[in-house]
């Protein structure tokens, strides 16, 4: 995927999972976590499914990883930051 994608990819990925997750962390900060969250996400399915899920943007399994990798991270940082939800 471009960088772009993964931008796009992120960015959608963080909304979501701060919406799923009730935690609120902004717009640029869902951006970096869900591409991070995307990343984590599909090291996580390789490792414990052996499946390899960061194929391509329009794969279901690749928005399944990033939505589930930064709906962890949103958590995380929820954990330590200490905000509470909105």
């Amino acid at each position: 995927m471009s960088i772009i994608a993964w931008i796009v990819l992120g960015l959608i990925a963080g909304l979501i999972a701060e919406a799923l997750t009730g935690h609120r962390t902004g717009f640029i900060m869902a951006t970096i976590l869900g591409i991070i969250g995307a990343l984590l996400g599909g090291f996580l399915a390789k490792a414990m499914f052996h499946v390899q899920t960061i194929n391509s943007f329009f794969d279901v399994s690749t928005w399944v990883t990033a939505v589930i990798g930064a709906i962890l991270l949103v958590l995380i940082v929820g954990l330590f930051t200490g905000r509470s939800r909105a």
